[in-house]
């Protein structure tokens, strides 16, 4: 993102000395999804993931879904994504994202790639169109997940994961707090949502960036009453099987 144009070295330079030494970054468009895996191809230790997010899914030009699929099976390419349904603003009618997010779908079980999901008041229709893949569905991620403990149950019980961002770290966010408290470790993620959420006791800090998800990952010690170093562990291992990332030597 543009916000990283000219300070990116300095931003995974900062990463590494918190600890974070491994990133995914996500493609929203065709465009940007290049971009990734260019990217992904100068940095040691990070990968991508391409995708049309739904804000973009009446965009697209016809034929579409071909150049995904030859950006998916690009080299450092782990997921397809960021891909789902946004009912809050509804910059793309909601048929046509539902349409986008499907034919996604359909790309990442032909290829094998979980899928990162955004999901915006659209927690039904999402889990409707997931099921329609049900024998065959890749590994799901819904990421930043914000929803409350109702809602994180309903995903974890189709066997899907949460990923949680700064959001937990807010005063005002006691629902996705008890929905993290909630969730069992193992299906669990963290993650930045760069440039957005930085978390407490960050929040001034713009852009946010990978070396403050160590912020996240004291919070959801702090909820779940463990040591933040088993934190640590257990949502990296789940991600580097989720991404299919091999652990550092």
């Amino acid at each position: 993102m543009p916000e990283y144009t000219d300070t990116l070295d300095a931003v995974l330079a900062r990463s590494r000395m918190a600890g974070v030494v491994n990133w995914i970054t996500i493609g929203s468009t065709l465009a940007d999804s290049a971009s990734v895996i260019e990217l992904a191809g100068a940095t040691e230790g990070l990968y991508g993931t391409v995708g049309v997010h739904p804000h973009e899914a009446d965009k697209q030009e016809r034929g579409w879904p071909k150049e995904l699929a030859r950006l998916a099976r690009l080299e450092n390419v782990r997921g397809i994504g960021e891909t789902g349904l946004d009912y809050h603003y509804e910059f793309s009618p909601r048929i046509v994202q539902q349409k986008v997010f499907s034919d996604q779908l359909e790309l990442a079980v032909e290829l094998g790639l979980p899928v990162v999901v955004h999901c915006r008041e659209a927690l039904e229709d999402c889990l409707d169109i997931l099921n329609e893949w049900r024998q065959r569905e890749p590994r799901v991620v819904f990421h930043c997940f914000g929803g409350d403990r109702r809602e994180a149950r309903q995903v974890l019980d189709k066997g899907y994961y949460l990923s949680f961002t700064g959001i937990i770290t807010f005063r005002n966010a006691a629902a996705a707090q008890e929905a993290a408290r909630y969730a069992p470790l193992d299906r669990v993620m963290l993650e930045t949502d760069c440039p957005y959420l930085s978390p407490a006791p960050k929040r001034s800090v713009r852009p946010n960036e990978p070396a403050l998800l160590v912020h996240v990952g004291e919070k959801m010690a702090e909820l779940k009453g463990i040591d933040l170093r088993e934190v640590a562990e257990m949502t990296t291992a789940t991600g580097r099987r989720f991404f299919d990332i091999e652990s550092e030597a």
